[in-house]
């Protein structure tokens, strides 16, 4: 069974978009993206030999991060919002 099943990415897009078929919105993305890190960083705690899946996670990581710098230059109370909500800077 996959852990990302068409319901959560539903619920996702509705928490952190404008509605439940949101899925272009940075909001959303970033909040998808953050989900399927914590999921990969999971994995990779038990399997640590597995490459492709580091890999994967390292994309994931940066596709998050340009998503997270473009928020900042158009909106930065929208950036702000969501770096707060998923807790991603200490």
């Amino acid at each position: 069974m996959s852990y990302l099943t068409p319901e959560k990415k539903r619920e996702l897009f509705g928490k952190y978009g404008k509605a439940d078929s949101d899925t272009g919105s940075p909001e959303s993305q970033i909040a998808l993206f953050s989900y399927r890190i914590s999921h990969l960083t999971e994995h990779l705690k038990g399997n640590r030999h597995d490459f492709g899946t580091q890999r994967a996670l390292l994309r994931l990581v940066g596709k998050r991060r340009r998503l997270l710098e473009y928020l900042k230059e158009i909106d930065i109370a929208r950036y702000r919002a969501i770096v707060k909500t998923l807790n991603l800077r200490r």
